[in-house]
């Protein structure tokens, strides 16, 4: 998010933006007065964010499972986003803004205390408590991300124990990290809405976990066919429409920036769902809904880190890239390895993350049509790749650790009896259907 480099040098503005100084420039966000037009921009840009998560990511994961499980997973997305919320105004994003760490924030601002209600979020032109809100949607959608990798297996209870401490132990200490005024910000790391603290937490947490929890029952023998491909779609368009406040709104400003981020996602979103469908077309021979919109969503995943940095052109190549690469990694983690990541959340959004934080240091070059805003090529390139390892390292050891944890506390998985019943009636009482289908 491109707010967060304009807010980086004194306060680490931007929670789900990421550094783009170029942005901070091309925007008049340096003012200690509220400004009311950017404001307005930020209130619609976090409305829409939280509108990714829901109804957006609880439709399209909820489509995408067994009708007998389509509640849970409702009910995980909305339990992850009450949760979330809630640890975030209590020090979660004290510990992700505020403070002189490069590591870790501290508490200074849990609850906003002492912090006045007109109050301007540094380097900003809005309330604090505003960029508070804002970056509480990325906390709620981030964890609610790899949900899609336990689906229909993994207890409700253990979900939400496990993402409360995730977001204290890994998406806390990352967001510092990169958007907080840490330590990977001073070396000038570029992402402007969460390539890294976003996708590639999430994606690497959801592989971990799918490993750790085990395959369902009858995985990869017997197909587990997404039970309403029609909410599938209208979950993903509902992502499309959410992604341009995930990712203009990190520019934290109405301006030139924000419009640009704008285009850049909707082209690579565009690019990567007509190569997906081309890819399905050349080896099934058709051409399908789901296949079209997951696509979409690793276009949107791919270019979340580099659209405030790059232009059209580089858009629509990213989009392409991505939709090629995501395509072939869902097909390598299921067919070859047999890993049960059951929404494809590591091969769509972990892959799509980390490939966008690297082709940005690419496509944000001017001469293949970039604005300008990062390093030489071979320079950006090895901040990005700094970053991505340290955090892919770190996501990977604290989920284990995480994980281990619960367990030991409440259990992972649910038993075999409630998995066939089905979560919905198992662990909620409920049906989400008259007849199981």
């Amino acid at each position: 998010m491109n707010h967060f480099n304009t807010v980086r040098k004194s306060f680490p503005l931007i929670a789900c933006g990421i550094l783009i100084p170029s942005i901070a420039s091309a925007q008049e966000t340096t003012s200690h007065v509220i400004d009311s037009g950017n404001s307005a921009w930020i209130l619609t840009a976090t409305a829409l964010v939280l509108f990714m998560t829901m109804p957006g990511l609880a439709l399209f994961y909820g489509g995408l499972v067994r009708g007998k499980n389509f509640l849970s997973v409702l009910g995980q997305c909305a339990g992850i986003a009450c949760v979330a919320s809630l640890l975030w105004i209590a020090g979660v994003y004290s510990l992700a803004f505020k403070g002189d760490g490069k590591w870790i924030g501290d508490f200074s601002a849990a609850f906003l205390h002492n912090v006045p209600l007109n109050a301007v979020a540094s380097n900003t032109s809005i309330p604090e408590s505003l960029f508070l809100m804002f970056q509480m949607t990325f906390a709620i959608i981030t964890p609610g991300l790899f949900v899609g990798a336990v689906v229909e297996r993994m207890k409700f209870s253990a979900t939400l124990l496990f993402s409360a401490l995730w977001l204290i132990i890994v998406y806390a200490p990352v967001c510092k990290w990169v958007w907080g005024g840490g330590w990977l910000f001073d070396l000038g790391i570029k992402d402007l809405a969460g390539g890294i603290v976003v996708h590639a937490t999430a994606g690497v947490t959801a592989l971990v976990l799918a490993i750790m929890l085990g395959k369902r029952k009858g995985f990869p023998q017997h197909p587990h066919p997404p039970h309403s491909p029609a909410m599938v779609f209208i979950g993903a368009a509902m992502l499309w429409v959410g992604w341009f406040g995930f990712n203009a709104g990190s520019q934290l400003a109405a301006g030139a920036g924000a419009g640009m981020t704008m285009l850049v996602t909707h082209l690579s979103a565009c690019s990567a769902a007509l190569v997906w469908m081309l890819l399905e077309r050349m080896r099934n021979g058709k051409a399908g809904i789901i296949g079209m919109v997951t696509g979409l969503v690793a276009g949107l995943a791919t270019i979340t880190p580099a659209s405030g940095d790059v232009g059209p052109v580089g858009a629509i190549a990213i989009g392409s890239i991505a939709a090629v690469v995501c395509y072939f990694s869902v097909s390598l983690i299921r067919e070859k390895w047999h890993i049960d990541d059951s929404l494809d959340v590591f091969a769509v959004h972990g892959v799509g993350g980390i490939l966008g934080t690297i082709l940005l240091a690419f496509f944000g070059q001017p001469y293949l049509g970039g604005l300008g805003n990062v390093k030489p090529l071979m320079t950006q390139l090895g901040i990005q790749l700094t970053g991505l390892g340290v955090t892919i390292v770190w996501s990977a050891v604290a989920t284990i650790l995480i994980a281990l944890v619960v367990k030991k506390i409440i259990g992972l998985r649910v038993t075999p009896e409630q998995e066939n019943e089905g979560l919905d009636r198992a662990e909620h009482g409920e049906n989400a259907y008259p007849m199981e289908s």
